[in-house]
C-alpha cells in the first residue's frame, strides 16, 4: 500500500531513516490473479533481499471506505489472504525471531456500533458496516498466520487519518475535503451531526508509530503466549466536527463553507468515537503533531496539487 496515504508516509518515514524498503507495484488491485503476481514477486524480493537477517512488512493497503460494496471488499479480502499464504510458503526462507509483521485495521470500522466510548484494545468490537466487519475478517487472517508462522505481529486500529497524501478521489477524510474546498471556493457536504466525535491522527505520527511497532514487536513479544498483539493508534485527543470547523476556520483565515446534507451511509457513522490505547502506551508519545498544525500541512500539499497559491498562514 505505498501508494496510499499510510503507506507512502510509512516509505518517507523509514527512508529517513535510512532504512532499505522495498515498494512493491504497481499493484493491480482489481484483478486477483496478477495483484497476487506482483505480491508474491514482492515477497521473493523481501527474502533476497533479506538474506537470512532482519526482516519488516508492514500491510497499509485498501480501497475501502465505509460506504464501499460488499464485494469490493470480499475482493481485498481475498487478495490479502492469498499474499498471506504466499507469505507462509516462503516463511522457511525467512527467520520469524528477525522479523515482524504489521497490519493496518480501522478502529472506526471495527468499534462503530459500540456503546461504551472511550474505546480501548478490550472493547467488543461492534462493526455497522460491511467495511468494519471486513477488517476483522482480515484481522483474523493475521492473527491465524502470526500464531501458525510465530511471526511478531501487531495489528493496527488506526483512526481518522488525514494529512498529506490523502487520495481526494475517496469519499472520507474530512480534513482534506475541507481543505480542497476552501481552495477551489465550493462547500463542503457533512451529513452528520457536528456534535460528532473522532481522533484525527496526522500522517507522519502514525508512520512513526508503525515504524516503532515494527522494531518493537519482536522484543515485547518474545516472552508472551501470543505472537501477535493489537493496537489502536490515535491521538486520544478528541475533537467534535464543529471544533473541527472552528479550527479550520483559523487555519484559512476564514469560515469554511460548510453544508449540511444527508447521504445513505450516515448510518455507518458513530457519533462517538473517542478512543483510549492500553496496549503499549509509550508508543503514543509519538502523536505529536497539534491539529492546526496538521490541518495547515494538508492545505498547503493540497493546494500544491492543485497548483493553487496559499499565503504563509
Amino acid at each position: 500500500g505505498a501508494g496510499g496515504l499510510l503507506g507512502s508516509g510509512l516509505v518517507r518515514h523509514l527512508a529517513s531513516r535510512g532504512e532499505h524498503v522495498l515498494v512493491p507495484g504497481p499493484v493491480p488491485w482489481r484483478d486477483e490473479d496478477l495483484a497476487s503476481e506482483v505480491l508474491g514477486r514482492a515477497v521473493d524480493a523481501l527474502v533476497e533481499a533479506a538474506g537470512g537477517g532482519s526482516w519488516g512488512i508492514a500491510w497499509c493497503a485498501g480501497a475501502g471506505v465505509t460506504g464501499t460494496p460488499q464485494e469490493v471488499l470480499d475482493q481485498e479480502v481475498r487478495v490479502y489472504e492469498r499474499f498471506l499464504e504466499t507469505l507462509s510458503e516462503r516463511s522457511a526462507q525467512l527467520d520469524p525471531s528477525l522479523g515482524s509483521y504489521f497490519q493496518a485495521s480501522s478502529a472506526g470500522g471495527v468499534y462503530a456500533g459500540g456503546s461504551e466510548p472511550p474505546f480501548t484494545e478490550h472493547s467488543e468490537v461492534a462493526p455497522l458496516a460491511p467495511y468494519g466487519r471486513s477488517k476483522l475478517v482480515a484481522e483474523d487472517l493475521t492473527r491465524r498466520f502470526a500464531s501458525a508462522q510465530g511471526v511478531p505481529t501487531v495489528i493496527g486500529r488506526i483512526s481518522n487519518l488525514y494529512g498529506p497524501g490523502q487520495n481526494l478521489a475517496k469519499s472520507q477524510g474530512l480534513i482534506s475535503q475541507l481543505c480542497k474546498a476552501d481552495l477551489l471556493g465550493q462547500p463542503s457536504l457533512i451529513y452528520v451531526s457536528l456534535d460528532t466525535i473522532r481522533d484525527y491522527l496526522f500522517v507522519d505520527d502514525a508512520a512513526a508509530m508503525v515504524a516503532a511497532l515494527l522494531d518493537e514487536a519482536p522484543r515485547r513479544l518474545a516472552g508472551s503466549d501470543e505472537s501477535h498483539v493489537t493496537k489502536i493508534l490515535a491521538t486520544q485527543r478528541p475533537v467534535t466536527i464543529g471544533a473541527l470547523i472552528g479550527e479550520c476556520r483559523r487555519v484559512f483565515g476564514r469560515r469554511p463553507r460548510v453544508v449540511l446534507g444527508a447521504s445513505p451511509v450516515a448510518r455507518f457513522q458513530a457519533l462517538d468515537l473517542r478512543m483510549r490505547s492500553v496496549v503499549w502506551p509509550d508508543v503514543d508519545a509519538l502523536a505529536t503533531t497539534t491539529l492546526a498544525s496538521g490541518v495547515h500541512k494538508s492545505l498547503l500539499d493540497i493546494a500544491q496539487g492543485l497548483r493553487a497559491p496559499v499565503a504563509d498562514r
